[in-house]
């Protein structure tokens, strides 16, 4: 296991976190996973046994199910609060009274508190905007979230899911009233969905912040499970749940060309999915999630996998974004200032 910096931050956390959806049963969530305590034990056990110190939860998984048996597990396994990095977020609905979600002052504090209720800490390590609130300005939930790292009750603070042009905004606003400011970004990325490529990587880049992937694996569409033009496998989670958004035609083209390359690694598929992510000098950590032992041992294996540079482009080339403008007019533009001017 390796351990990257959280953007610019001296935090290090390892380059695969344990992403806890699968944890608890209530409502909707039920289908992500549905484990219950001891299998939540085994999971957080066995994945700081492999290197892991880094943990990512959301208070609306599970209505705070999620929370609460992580917290749980991390006192049943006795890990030692200062070798760990636990992350959790809030926005999402949490009951139907008029403030019950969002990022105003009111929900954030709120939540801040309920979530270390459920955790059982006395501090979250990263706490993360589950998203962007049309409604609150984001002076409000910022002025709140450097108030909460100045108290103590959290230590940094990140976001989910936002279009780099908020990203940005919302940095611009906290560097204009001198508070503490994002640290990281937690998106969607894959092989088969690189659209991140298009801003966020710059943003990450140009900002030094950290970035989190999650789903790496599409919702299960890049395990190796699913074949072209046949059914999808009874009980997987695509079946109930369809999810995130896929070109499905392309991301089998990942497949065909990632199915050699893990049978030449002896590996799984999945294992080359990841380790094509990791191989991302902008992503900090990859977010895995299991529903089984097996599951996991899987995906911590990739840590030990190398892809070639051959390889790497291949995959490349297979998974290659369509370029858009002004993306193009960007780098054409830019041609002329690429290299140093040279008087002959």
């Amino acid at each position: 296991m390796q351990y990257r910096l959280l953007g610019n931050t001296g935090l290090y956390v390892s380059e695969l976190c344990l992403g806890t959806m699968t944890f608890g049963a209530k409502g909707f969530w039920e289908v992500m996973g549905g484990l219950q305590q001891t299998e939540a034990d085994l999971l957080v056990r066995e994945s700081f046994d492999q290197g892991i110190n880094f943990f990512d939860t959301a208070n609306v998984y599970s209505l705070g199910e999620s929370e609460k048996l992580l917290g749980q597990a991390i006192k049943n396994t006795g890990l030692a609060r200062d070798e760990i990095v636990v992350a959790t977020k809030s926005t999402g609905i949490m009951n139907e009274s008029p403030n019950g979600r969002g990022q105003s002052r009111f929900h954030i504090y709120n939540e801040v508190d309920a979530s270390l209720k459920r955790l059982q800490l006395d501090h979250i390590d990263l706490y993360q905007l589950h998203g962007f609130d049309p409604l609150t300005p984001f002076e409000e939930s910022l002025s709140a979230l450097n108030d909460l790292v100045n108290s103590g009750k959290i230590r940094y603070f990140g976001l989910c899911n936002m279009a780099a042009w908020q990203i940005m905004k919302a940095i611009g606003i906290s560097r204009q009233n001198n508070w503490n400011k994002f640290v990281s970004v937690q998106a969607y990325y894959s092989i088969a969905g690189r659209d991140l490529e298009r801003e966020i990587f710059p943003l990450v880049d140009d900002q030094k912040l950290g970035l989190m992937i999650w789903s790496p694996l599409a919702g299960g569409f890049l395990s190796g499970k699913y074949k072209r033009d046949q059914a999808p496998p009874s009980g997987s989670r695509r079946t109930t749940f369809d999810f995130p958004p896929l070109n499905k035609d392309q991301a089998f083209n990942c497949l065909d060309a990632m199915e050699p390359i893990a049978k030449g690694h002896g590996v799984s598929v999945a294992q080359v999915a990841l380790a094509w992510i990791l191989s991302k000098r902008q992503v900090s950590s990859i977010i895995i999630g299991a529903r089984r032992m097996e599951q996991l041992k899987d995906n911590l294996a990739t840590t030990k996998l190398a892809l070639t540079e051959a390889e790497l482009k291949a995959l490349d080339e297979a998974s290659a974004l369509q370029q858009e403008y002004p993306a193009w007019m960007i780098a054409f533009q830019g041609q002329y200032r690429a290299k140093p001017p040279v008087k002959e």
